[in-house]
């Protein structure tokens, strides 16, 4: 029977809805993600909002003080296994949030991933807080759920990210990197990082040497203008360049604004925009570019 039209309304407002704030939990929050294909669980190790980037399209509010700059990874634990419990006996499913959905979409957990209000990698103990997560992961028998790092690529250098991904290697883990600029002045105008663009990119090399990764890559307007031709071009080029080095990329997600922005220069892509400039990096780099408007 297909899906009824308030149906279908609610499973849309409830993928746009990516609170990365659930009840009383600290670290642990659920999301129906369009990219996941259902549900997510977000692991939030920036509760404290440090970011090493300041996306200028980034909606979390960072004049509001974080909750805690400290990660208790025995309770990430206590909140993830509690989470995918709930989900699982159709608690989550009862949810005003969530009670107009298709059960599927929120009894099944589709990945679990170090996403939230900063950047994951920044957590000093990184590689403990995937153990503690592929730990949950197991004793929960979720042989098939991903773990997903949702990531800027600027950490993927340091020492503890990288025993933290050869753990997740190990426990059916994939890596989301974000590129989002061709050239080092757009980078900087739409990331606003004191990191330089050749460090994202080594780091990106280097991972995707490593394991298949998955680029990701958020298009918009800038004072109602879409990235100039130039500047894709020159994306492209990046992307050519790290797969004729050796990167492997298992896909490119396009995606372009789906919930307010703080600033009010940035404006959300149309669908034939977004799908114009997916095609232009389909022919330009060969690589597999699915999209999300």
């Amino acid at each position: 029977m297909p899906e009824t039209p308030i149906a279908i309304r609610n499973t849309l407002a409830a993928v746009r809805d990516h609170t990365r704030v659930y009840k009383d939990f600290t670290y642990v929050y659920p999301v129906i993600s369009r990219r996941s294909g259902g549900l997510s669980i977000g692991i939030n190790l920036n509760p404290d909002k440090v970011c090493n980037f300041d996306c200028v399209y980034c909606e979390v509010d960072r004049k509001t003080p974080g909750k805690t700059s400290v990660v208790d990874l025995a309770q990430l634990r206590d909140e993830l296994t509690a989470m995918i419990q709930f989900a699982r006996s159709g608690g989550l499913a009862r949810e005003p949030k969530f009670n107009e959905l298709p059960p599927a979409l929120t009894q099944t957990v589709k990945d679990i991933a170090f996403s939230g209000d900063g950047e994951p990698t920044m957590l000093h103990n990184f590689d403990e807080a995937v153990q503690t997560v592929a730990e949950v992961k197991r004793a929960e028998g979720l042989a098939t759920t991903k773990l997903v790092l949702i990531t800027d690529a600027a950490g993927l250098d340091t020492a503890s990210v990288k025993r933290g991904l050869a753990l997740m290697d190990a426990n059916q883990g994939e890596v989301w990197a974000k590129l989002d600029a061709g050239t080092e002045s757009y980078y900087h105008t739409v990331n606003r990082t004191s990191v330089r663009l050749d460090r994202v990119l080594r780091n990106l090399l280097l991972t995707a040497r490593a394991r298949p990764i998955i680029i990701q890559s958020l298009f918009l307007k800038l004072h109602g203008q879409p990235m100039p031709p130039e500047e894709l071009a020159a994306y492209c080029d990046r992307l050519a360049l790290l797969v004729r080095d050796g990167a492997r990329i298992r896909e490119v997600h396009l995606y372009t604004i789906a919930r307010p922005t703080p600033e009010p220069f940035c404006g959300k892509l149309t669908k034939a925009e977004l799908e114009a400039m997916a095609a232009t990096v389909r022919a330009k780099t060969g690589l597999k570019v699915v999209t999300f408007d």
